[in-house]
């Protein structure tokens, strides 16, 4: 019987920090995701993005626009995916103006395996939903 591999979940990774967003990227491949990395908001924004079939991980901080009006634009062009914003900074009207934008806040520092549950819970609302 002919077996047919799934493609490995996409990981769409924004963090203006080079070397987190290089640890990070090596930390999600090695639990098999397909990850693309992006330095900043407008360059996420330039990429081809499918409307489903994959994750956003954003860091809220970056230079330009932020990782929630990265989001926001994301959301106007119906783009769908679950996301995941992260910062070290939380606060209640974040969290709520991330919540209405259908994103999970995850907080910093990040550990490898903590994003990658994190990533696993989103991808399966994704589906259920």
């Amino acid at each position: 019987m002919l077996q047919i591999a799934s493609a490995p979940p996409s990981v769409y990774l924004v963090d203006d920090d080079q070397a987190l967003r290089t640890a990070l990227k090596f930390s999600l491949e090695l639990e098999g995701f397909d990850v693309r990395t992006y330095e900043t908001g407008e360059d996420l924004l330039k990429a081809h993005l499918p409307h489903r079939g994959g994750c956003l991980v954003l860091d809220q901080n970056l230079p330009g626009l932020s990782g929630l009006e990265a989001l926001s634009v994301l959301r106007s062009r119906a783009v769908k995916l679950p996301a995941l914003l992260i910062t070290s900074h939380l606060a209640a009207a974040l969290r709520d103006t991330a919540r209405n934008a259908k994103a999970t806040v995850v907080e910093k520092p990040l550990l490898g395996d903590v994003l990658v549950g994190c990533i696993w819970r989103a991808l399966d609302e994704a589906r259920a939903s």
